[in-house]
């Protein structure tokens, strides 16, 4: 006999990993996703190499989470690293380790993932309704969807909202829901572009040659205005706009932060992190002959390419005939941002419902029987694994909290 029945709103990790805690409580489960298909930006971002987590110290992998490490440990204490690669493994896909200690599935896409769990789900019995589009709740406290046939009320004792950030949102997340909670006075922190590309003003000459291209092994280093720093070896890419990638990537919450306030903000790289600038300015001040400075840069320091592009494009001239100076842009070279691009074109979402909004569980304290979990809450990750990571986590958890919900609400003797 069933012991109750849920209903999840959105498809994506947090939504299905909140439907599989309630099956397993022997709780039946309707799930309503806007899109003909769940999960689509899963699929969409795994298409390639999908980053299940990561392998680090826990404390290391709870501190990515920066402002909202504390309020996401419990979370990640229940369901780690080490038992979200478990609970792939457990599905019957096979995972490997890289060299970096990002954890991936054998196959490397997440298709493979999302079959067997869809198989597993709907074994146990979840019901699945796609190209329903929630739209809020009727004067009955009904959820109401427009299913593209028509409009449709579904009466809840317990609702889990797992409606993702306001990033990609032709893939369906289009945070809509952002209105429909704040119309029911739950606060909500505004949404934006988190791990997303800063435009820059590069010039058309320099982007003719070098778009699309990755600049390596260098260290970028950033001062915000509160006093925090960064500094980080890995890499970027130079964009259409200016600048994207993992290095951008996981300085983005300072610089974004910080270009609330000003136009324009400045980053360094150090082109070249493993020769001291001595070295270098003894290098470059070996005879040039009738090389060019491009060529004299390649034969006497390896600089060449992407990153020669860069000295040309940001290092006055003068400065590029005297081996000090030259030296000196070499090891801090500044790089001007001006803004983020827009949320729609971020990997994910800064920004979403208050944890003060929500108990323990993860209910919203003012709608009791409604659960949040996932992108929608307020927090941010780097990319590598610690997003999916924090869905699923927090997914379980306001599984959980629904099941407990209701089964109390069943104790008590609640229709």
């Amino acid at each position: 006999m069933e012991r109750g029945a849920a209903v999840v709103i959105g498809g994506g990790p947090a939504g299905l990993m909140a439907a599989e805690v309630l099956l397993e409580r022997g709780i039946s489960v309707d799930l309503y996703d806007a899109m003909p298909a769940v999960a689509r930006k899963l699929i969409v971002a795994g298409r390639s190499n999908l980053s299940i987590t990561r392998s680090e110290s826990f404390e290391i992998f709870v501190g990515r989470y920066r402002e909202r490490s504390e309020v996401l440990r419990p979370f990640l204490q229940d369901f780690p690293a080490e038992a979200l690669q478990a609970w792939v493994e457990e599905l019957g896909v096979k995972t490997r380790r890289g060299s970096t200690g990002l954890i991936f599935p054998e196959t490397m896409t997440a298709d493979h993932l999302l079959s067997h769990w869809l198989e597993r789900l709907q074994s146990e019995g979840l019901r699945l309704h796609c190209g329903h589009r929630w739209l809020g709740w009727d004067g009955e406290e009904r959820l109401c969807f427009d299913s593209g046939a028509g409009p449709v009320t579904v009466p809840y004792r317990a609702v889990v909202l797992a409606l993702g950030g306001g990033s990609w949102p032709q893939l369906g997340s289009d945070a809509a829901w952002v209105s429909l909670l704040a119309s029911r006075g739950v606060m909500v922190q505004p949404l934006q572009p988190a791990n997303c590309g800063y435009e820059a003003p590069l010039s058309a000459h320099f982007l003719e040659k070098f778009e699309g291209w990755p600049v390596k092994n260098v260290v970028l280093s950033y001062r915000a205005k509160n006093g925090e720093t960064f500094h980080r070896r890995g890499e970027f890419v130079i964009t259409s706009y200016g600048f994207s990638g993992g290095l951008f990537y996981a300085c983005g919450p300072l610089l974004r932060r910080d270009l609330t306030a000003v136009d324009r903000v400045s980053v360094t790289v150090d082109l070249c992190p493993d020769r001291p600038q001595e070295r270098l300015v003894e290098r470059l001040s070996l005879p040039q002959g009738r090389r060019s400075l491009t060529s004299h840069w390649r034969k006497t320091i390896g600089i060449e390419g992407v990153k020669a592009g860069l000295l040309h494009e940001f290092v006055p001239r003068t400065a590029s005939a005297s081996p000090e100076q030259l030296a000196c842009h070499i090891k801090s070279l500044r790089l001007t941002v001006t803004r983020p691009r827009p949320l729609m074109e971020a990997i994910s979402t800064a920004g979403g419902v208050c944890f003060t909004e929500l108990d323990a569980s993860l209910m919203v304290r003012m709608l009791p029987g409604v659960f949040c979990a996932g992108e929608m809450l307020d927090w941010e990750a780097p990319t590598g694994g610690y997003l999916l990571t924090a869905c699923m986590a927090t997914g379980r958890a306001a599984g959980r909290g629904a099941a407990n919900w209701l089964e109390q609400q069943a104790k008590n003797g609640q229709p």
